[in-house]
């Protein structure tokens, strides 16, 4: 007889407390269990099941081999998924929720070449510059710049650091001067992301020198692309990640001011709930996008 087949109905037996209804969960006859069953005692020469016409228990002997049986089909388990996610493409619906910028810049240029990779993987997006949770919301993977998750459930990959600049329209430094000092800051209009933990003081550092600046907001928003427009249009001197605005600078439509000084640097993340065997769509998901963040961005944006 198959000897897996045996110790599967043997651990079916043990978990159910019933050979009768062990049988029922593997398809097969009472008759059949019965003589699974007694080929695996006879094979180990051990009784490993007592019952009575009330119950079923499991002998010593029957609980050293429960113990080791039931690890032995939980890896093989796991090894039969693990070789199903390499060779059968991932599919069914990804959960993944990130900021507007980053959705527009990143997520959303890049589905089209992953959609082809993956032609049975849909994602559905959901833009929010709050932080969303993971099951209240149904969320598989969550792009962020928090640096550590107060839940010891989810695992962080780091996409990357990125560097923040300070920017304008040349027409407002054309009309209140290019700062030359971070001192001078405390003269403009500023513009902020307001979910920063201090938006309204600046600290700045040009190697051994650290310089602090409180600042005045003409505007504070929890949208970066909100600050951006504002900065396009003149309103004064946005403090952004390089990402969302270095298409800007190369266009000359804003102009990066006080390059010599350097702000705190913001860390990007990926998070995603931890589990015994990550879904392939979870796996090849941050895999691509962390390639293609690389692929996609200038040089100078990001830091490994």
């Amino acid at each position: 007889m198959d000897r897996l087949t045996q110790i599967e109905l043997f651990v079916k037996t043990a978990e159910l407390r019933s050979l009768t209804r062990a049988a029922e969960a593997l398809g097969m006859s009472n008759a059949a269990a019965s003589r699974h069953l007694a080929a695996l005692e006879e094979r180990l020469s051990a009784r490993l099941v007592e019952r009575n016409t009330r119950r079923l228990w499991l002998t010593e002997a029957g609980q050293e081999f429960y113990q080791r049986s039931g690890t032995l089909l939980a890896e093989l388990a796991e090894a039969e998924e693990a070789v199903n996610e390499h060779t059968l493409a991932p599919q069914g619906l990804l959960r993944v929720t990130s900021s507007l910028s980053f959705a527009t810049i990143y997520l959303a240029p890049m589905l089209p070449e992953l959609r082809t990779l993956y032609p049975k993987l849909n994602v559905h997006i959901a833009v929010a510059n709050r932080y969303l949770d993971f099951i209240e919301a149904g969320i598989d993977v969550a792009i962020r710049t928090r640096l550590h998750e107060p839940d010891t459930n989810i695992i962080v990959r780091r996409l990357g650091r990125m560097r923040r600049v300070l920017a304008a329209s040349p027409a407002y430094l054309a009309e209140r001067g290019r700062p030359k000092e971070p001192a001078d800051l405390a003269r403009h209009d500023m513009l902020v992301y307001n979910l920063a933990a201090d938006p309204f003081s600046l600290r700045l550092t040009k190697g051994e020198v650290e310089r602090t600046v409180r600042i005045t907001v003409a505007l504070d928003c929890n949208d970066g692309q909100v600050i951006r427009q504002a900065a396009i249009s003149g309103l004064g001197i946005l403090v952004q990640p390089l990402y969302i605005v270095q298409d800007d600078i190369d266009a000359g439509r804003l102009e990066a001011v006080l390059l010599d000084w350097q702000l705190p640097t913001l860390t990007m993340n990926i998070a995603f709930q931890n589990r015994e065997r990550l879904p392939a769509k979870i796996r090849v998901f941050t895999d691509f996008l962390v390639n293609y963040v690389r692929r996609a961005s200038n040089s100078g944006i990001w830091s490994a």
